[in-house]
């Protein structure tokens, strides 16, 4: 008799918690929302953040409020979002960095994989291999062939140590076996700066930072990472076109929860978000910048993250890779 008033007891426990659960993603969201853009305002990704805060107040009848909390490379944001209440009230846009900087960087004070929950991946698009027209290479390989009798003379530059910049010219470095010294700037403003200069020679770029000097012919477009051709560039080669086999890495946005925020409430979400990056203003967005959405479930964009972290935790761990 007491086994059966325990199991009924603790089925009723269940039930009640369930009906709390789905009660609260009824409910959900009972408040402004805080989109947290891991970086300063004005960027690429604080745009198009902006542009899916918009399309997503409008399906939730609540105003989603971006708030930029830049700082280490994203991680002062993610680890804000990792830290607040597992509501779904606040959100983290996160790139393709909170990866590689998570991958490069064992001391956060959060882990990128336990204490978030995937909701949706939004957007991606590839990384542009350029090259400073001082050094006058336009494809891939004259630049290696360059690189190979200058072994001293090339480097690259990227956003700063666990960038996505970074880490495409390591893996680079990895596949093709040149030498390369890592320059890193405080942002991708500067780095770009100096590459149009001549002070760097390389840069791994996303489109949204460099298409504007590539239209201006200020820098030369070498190949696009991956095995395709984009349509924004149609005359550039993809990498594995050039014959890097393996260099498929790609920038991406997608929006992160704390972690225990209710399966119920990271669904609804999943479904919202992915209704509003189906908006043409979204699609012709990424698009302009050789990207495409990318629409599907939260366990798929855990997946992603999951095999990204894997594959560059691999790359850190097999070049001896530090933060300093």
């Amino acid at each position: 008799m007491k086994n059966m008033r325990f199991i009924k007891s603790s089925l009723t426990l269940l039930a009640l918690a369930l009906m709390a659960i789905f009660s609260n993603a009824q409910q959900f969201p009972s408040k402004p929302i805080n989109l947290v853009v891991p970086f300063v305002p004005g960027g690429g990704t604080d745009s198009i953040a902006r542009d899916v805060a918009k399309l997503l107040s409008e399906k939730l009848d609540q105003p989603v409020i971006v708030e930029n909390k830049g700082g280490g490379g994203g991680a002062l944001g993610a680890n804000y979002v990792a830290k607040a209440s597992a509501d779904g009230h606040t959100l983290l846009f996160a790139t393709s960095t909170f990866v590689t900087n998570a991958s490069l960087d064992d001391g956060l004070p959060f882990d990128a994989d336990k204490d978030f929950a995937p909701v949706a991946l939004i957007g991606k698009g590839p990384i542009l291999m350029v090259s400073t027209k001082k050094l006058g290479v336009k494809t891939i390989q004259e630049f290696l062939a360059y690189a190979r009798k200058n072994p001293q003379d090339i480097n690259f530059c990227s956003a700063g140590n666990g960038s996505i910049n970074h880490l495409s010219g390591e893996l680079f470095k990895a596949k093709t076996g040149i030498s390369m010294t890592h320059i890193p700037y405080k942002g991708s403003g500067p780095a770009t700066i100096d590459l149009i200069a001549g002070r760097t020679q390389i840069f791994f770029s996303t489109v949204p930072t460099i298409l504007p000097f590539i239209k201006q012919h200020s820098v030369d477009l070498l190949a696009v990472t991956g095995s395709k051709r984009v349509a924004l560039f149609p005359n550039t080669p993809s990498t594995e076109e050039a014959g890097i086999k393996d260099l498929d890495v790609s920038t991406w946005w997608g929006i992160l929860a704390p972690s225990g925020t209710p399966k119920a409430v990271v669904d609804k979400l999943n479904v919202l978000i992915n209704e509003v990056s189906s908006k043409d203003v979204i699609k012709d967005r990424f698009t302009s910048e050789g990207a495409n959405v990318q629409l599907g479930t939260a366990q798929e964009f855990q997946q992603t993250l999951r095999k990204e972290l894997l594959m560059w935790r691999g790359l850190v761990k097999s070049a001896g890779l530090t933060m300093n």
